[in-house]
Formats: structure tokens, sequence, C-alpha cells
């Protein structure tokens, strides 16, 4: 991991749980399609590095559908058919700041601004949502969120859903946390829609005295 979240987080590469959850992975890649692809699972690090990390959206699972996840939470490849959460994502935009939905659905454009596109479990068996839960990746990135955590300037946590909500516990109150429904069409209506997480986060930035993100950039 080539990057300024390498010092911050390789302690974790020496604890036991790291060595059973890549036995885990070696054996399910073995076995079984795995998404997203080995040189990708680690992409959301790459692109938004610690010291330029500014907000952070949390999801849970990759796509699990072939050729969707590229290792960013709700973002699929350019030719990639647009998920239903992303559509939504793409809908509450167009309604909160007035953008255009997107013709793609690639967020590599928010990513390099500093917006960490962060799964909560990094890697997923094809066809089977929830598949690699409970084998480590939790414990990995519940690190990732401490160590945003303890950035000096104030982030802004994205939580959609109840599993990214339940991160609420652990993060600072000097952080800005915006919460709702999760963007699936399952929830999307129960407080999702309506709740300009977009606005209110570059509201959030521009009060601690931090650039906007340019959410049309995609």
């Amino acid at each position: 991991m080539a990057t300024d979240w390498n010092p911050l987080l390789r302690d974790q590469f020496e604890l036991p749980y790291w060595h059973e959850l890549q036995k885990f992975l070696s054996t399910e890649r073995a076995d079984h399609e795995v998404y997203p692809p080995a040189d990708e699972v680690f992409a959301a690090l790459h692109l938004t590095s610690y010291a330029s990390t500014r907000v952070v959206i949390l999801g849970q699972d990759p796509y699990h559908g072939p050729g969707q996840a590229h290792g960013l939470c709700f973002s699929v490849n350019p030719k990639v058919r647009i998920p239903p959460s992303l559509a939504n994502i793409h809908k509450e935009l167009a309604t909160d700041l007035k953008i255009a939905p997107a013709t793609h659905g690639d967020l590599r454009g928010w990513a390099r601004q500093g917006v960490l596109l962060l799964n909560t479990t990094l890697t997923v068996r094809a066809g089977q949502a929830g598949s690699h839960q409970g084998h480590g990746w939790e414990r990995f990135t519940d690190r990732i969120i401490e160590v945003v955590n303890e950035r000096p300037s104030p982030v802004v946590f994205l939580l959609w859903g109840a599993a990214a909500r339940r991160k609420a516990l652990v993060i600072d109150h000097r952080h800005q946390i915006i919460e709702s429904a999760h963007p699936s069409p399952l929830s999307a209506h129960n407080g999702f829609f309506g709740s300009r997480p977009f606005s209110r986060t570059n509201a959030a930035l521009e009060a601690s005295g931090q650039i906007p993100i340019d959410w049309g950039q995609r």
C-alpha cells in the first residue's frame, strides 16, 4: 500500500486477524470469483490520500455483479450500468444541488477531491452479497475510520443506512456527521431522499474554512 495510509495502518498487517483474512481470501479467490479484482481492493486508499481526506462516504459491501466493483463504494466503471442505489444518489444530488444526473457511475472525480469512498467490507464473492462479512475486513476498516477521526481538521462523515450509522459512536463530535437512510430502493424513501447530504457537506466544509466539493466533477 504505497500511500500515506501505510504508516497509519501497517501495524494491522502483523495482527493475527489480518493473516486469517488473507488465508480466507486466498481460498476464496482459488475457489470462486471474487470482486473487486485483487489490484483494486484498496483503490479508495490509493485515490484519496489520508492527507487529502475531507469527506468519508461509508458503504457496506462491494457490488457483487460482474464488472461492477472497482474498490470505491457505490461507484462503478464508466461503461457499467448504473446500479439502483447509485441512481438514487444521482437523483438526490439533482434535487439538492441541481446537478444533472451523470450518464455513468464512476465516482473517481469525487475521490480525487478528498472524498474517501470506503466500504466496511472490501471484497465479496460473486453473486453473494455479504459473503465476506465477519472475516476481518470490518476490523481493518474500523481502524481506517479511527485514524480519520484523529485528523486535526474537521471531516464530514456521510453515514447512509443502519450499518454505517453505527459507526457514529466512534467519531468525535468535532467532526460533522450527516446520517440518513440508505439510498437503496428499499429504503431511499424513508429518509435518504430529501436529506440534502451534498449541500450540507459543503456547508460544513466551508464553515471550517475548507474548499467545498465539486459534486458535479465525476
